[in-house]
């Protein structure tokens, strides 16, 4: 998956959830990105909106503290 991200949005909050996700369960748009990988991480806000999907959970706990939030893992 090649999705650049700048920053995540500008949030009040500082926690973000992070979960695994089956690539099948992912939008259509995004499934042809990930062909060949069972489960990517996603990073959630507090309201449980997606707002990046990754490879592995450790880069997706990197990408939050890169951008000054505290993620929590979610089963």
């Amino acid at each position: 998956m090649d999705v650049k991200y700048e920053a995540l949005p500008d949030m009040d909050e500082r926690i973000v959830y992070v979960r695994p996700v089956k690539a099948e369960d992912l939008p259509d748009d995004i499934r042809p990105q990930v062909e060949g990988v069972e489960r990517l991480y996603a990073v959630h806000n507090e309201d449980g909106e997606r707002l990046a999907v990754v490879r592995g959970r450790r880069l997706a706990f990197a990408l939050a503290r890169q951008n000054d939030l505290s993620p929590v893992n979610v089963h």
